[in-house]
């Protein structure tokens, strides 16, 4: 019998992993290092803590993993300064997204290898410039190197060892210590390296050019008027940006669907109700655009939104009997509840986007 406690454990895990990363929008690098720091450990803290069994549960964290990252690439159009930079995360989040999708539908671990994730490191890599530089500063080579070279020593060793070799992390780290504990060699070892990388360190603080400002771990504020997307997006309703929504939501939505249990849609039939809600949503949006009415702030619209996707839900619910179908209403309410937070958050962000490169190619 499961004990209270553990589903306690369990739930308080799952929470973390679901709100922090929304404070990757406004504190990129911390919000985005905080999530992948929680999901290191979460396995763990529910392994050792509770008695729960764990099976399945490796596909619930990497569709957890593209939800935080789908949020971080989300925010890159509300902080990005550098255009480029933008379309080369933009790329590499949906080449991640393509594997873990094909990879979920196929179960071909190689597809986790060759759709590596090299998209979280990048972003963190412009993040660390942020702090201290001016991004618009960074050169198209300067990203492409430093993306590059994560990709190859930093992302494909770490995936193969992961999904090609599968070795256990865990077991890793605790053969480690236990080495630390009891070799002196090793220790040595590890102080011997401690010393390269601050010596590597301070030799490249001292070519790093002058700083633009003191250390920033916050997002520069929104825009006064970036709720007005009346200004900003196209005045064609069907347009690139409802297409990326679509598409965003549709494929995150099918990882969640392969380890949600009892989700029996099938991907076109989930991706014809993504696109239906997120349809009705932005023709709300744009309708009220074009009267004058603009959201006040994000947690109005996402409150609205979410009120006009319940309701959807609903009517979907009492109609479906009729045709002898079903509805398996807690995860249909997970979808809408997920779905509502990305749109509602790209929806935010993308007007300043527009608005910041309106002059660029």
């Amino acid at each position: 019998m499961t004990e209270t406690s553990d589903l306690l454990i369990m739930w308080a895990v799952i929470l973390a992993r679901l709100l922090v990363p929304l404070t990757i929008p406004r504190y990129p690098l911390p919000g985005v290092v905080a999530s992948s720091l929680l999901d290191m450990v979460d396995y763990t803290i529910i392994r050792d803590r509770t008695n729960l069994p764990m099976e399945g549960y490796q596909g619930f964290d990497k569709a957890l993993d593209l939800y935080y990252l789908t949020i971080a690439y989300i925010s890159t159009l509300r902080n990005w300064t550098n255009l480029f930079a933008f379309k080369l995360v933009r790329f590499l989040f949906y080449w991640r997204l393509a594997g873990v999708f094909l990879f979920e539908a196929t179960q071909l671990r190689p597809l986790l290898f060759i759709f590596t994730n090299a998209f979280e490191y990048v972003f963190m890599f412009y993040e660390v410039v942020r702090l201290r530089w001016d991004p618009k500063r960074m050169s198209k080579w300067v990203m492409i190197g430093a993306t590059a070279f994560i990709w190859i020593f930093i992302k494909l060793p770490q995936e193969y060892i992961l999904h090609i070799g599968q070795f256990d992390t865990t077991v890793w780290v605790d053969a480690f210590f236990e080495a630390l504990r009891t070799s002196f060699w090793v220790k040595v070892a590890v102080v011997v390296l401690v010393v390269l990388v601050i010596v590597f360190i301070r030799w490249l603080l001292r070519r790093l050019p002058p700083a633009d400002w003191s250390l920033k771990l916050a997002a520069d504020p929104l825009p006064a008027a970036s709720g007005d997307v009346s200004k900003t997006q196209p005045e064609r309703f069907f347009n690139s940006a409802l297409l990326e929504k679509i598409v965003m939501v549709a494929l995150v939505s099918a990882v969640f669907a392969q380890i949600l249990p009892d989700v029996q849609s099938t991907f076109l039939q989930l991706a014809i109700g993504v696109a239906f809600i997120i349809i009705v949503n932005s023709a709300l949006s744009h309708w009220l655009a074009q009267r004058g009415t603009t959201w006040s702030s994000i947690l109005r619209q996402f409150i609205v939104m979410t009120v006009v996707n319940f309701g959807l839900v609903l009517v979907y619910a009492f109609l479906l009997p009729n045709f002898e179908g079903s509805l398996n209403l807690g995860n249909t309410l997970f979808f809408v509840l997920m779905l509502t937070l990305l749109v509602t958050l790209y929806d935010r962000y993308r007007p300043v986007q527009l608005e910041r490169f309106a002059n660029s190619d």
